[in-house]
């Protein structure tokens, strides 16, 4: 890893983790970015219960609240030991992700920081997971990190679809690249064949916008599903970080699963950063 903080104003920074083996990638990175960045840290987990149930079994729920007051007990030992100021909460509702939001906006986070449950078949392809629901939903950047892919920041893939999400995200992945001296390699997928040439403009408004910051740029399109298209591109160039746009603003945007986003994340063997420039300007 950079001994150099990669992200500009990261102060704030909001762990949202189960206490599983998914959540370790994601405890990790965000103990790095708070050390690095001197930023603060608010480590969160949520036990999933509706009234009733907590009515009806409250010793359970109990158990479950003080397993996860000791699991973030951990974390905050370890974030003391490396200097990093740190807060954990523990919080008990029936909609995961919605506390998670709720949280961030509250802490005015920067950055939530999460780990990613391993998934097969449909429900990969669904996402239909706390992660996916939290990044349709989030005010701020989102970092989806899979628990054995450590964030070396040595080659970061800008995926840009051509949309003003897509160009700012891009220009975040320039700002993260040149402060690390990471190498750049800016990206776009059409669709279809007849989409190829808004796919070339895309990438050569990326490595305009690189050059001009005296970063040099590797450019690539393909053609096909967008989504396989930048996994695979990730994967064969050895991409340890993939950022991409928030598209969250409207409605459907927040609860479409399928979007090329989710299903980035999904597939990606490699931290994924969902970025919203403005959500730190």
């Amino acid at each position: 890893m950079t001994d150099t903080c990669p992200i500009d104003n990261l102060d704030k920074i909001l762990l949202a983790t189960d206490g599983s083996r998914y959540s370790e990638g994601a405890v990790r990175e965000a103990l790095y970015l708070a050390e690095k960045c001197s930023g603060h840290l608010t480590a969160i987990s949520v036990v999933e219960a509706n009234v009733e149930f907590a009515a009806q079994a409250p010793d359970f729920v109990e158990k479950q609240e003080n397993q996860a007051r000791k699991y973030l007990e951990a974390i905050k030992a370890e974030a003391d030991a490396a200097g990093v100021k740190a807060a954990i909460e523990t919080h008990t509702g029936e909609s995961v992700y919605q506390i998670i939001v709720d949280e961030a906006r509250k802490n005015a986070s920067e950055i939530i920081v999460m780990g990613r449950r391993g998934m097969t078949g449909i429900k990969r392809m669904a996402m239909g997971s706390v992660t996916a629901r939290v990044v349709g939903h989030q005010p701020c950047d989102v970092l989806v990190v899979p628990r054995d892919c450590p964030t070396e920041f040595r080659t970061i893939l800008a995926a840009n679809d051509g949309s003003p999400h897509g160009e700012a995200a891009a220009g975040d992945a320039i700002k993260i690249a040149r402060k690390v001296g990471g190498s750049l390699i800016a990206f776009s997928a059409a669709a279809s064949g007849d989409k190829a040439p808004e796919a070339r403009e895309n990438v050569r408004k990326v490595k305009q916008m690189a050059e001009s910051e005296g970063l040099a740029c590797e450019t690539m399109t393909a053609t096909g599903k967008p989504f396989a298209r930048i996994v695979e591109t990730a994967m064969d160039k050895n991409i340890d970080l993939i950022v991409v746009g928030c598209h969250g603003r409207g409605r459907l945007g927040k609860l479409l699963m399928g979007h090329v986003t989710e299903r980035v994340i999904g597939h990606s063997k490699c931290a994924v950063l969902v970025s919203c420039s403005q959500s730190r300007n």
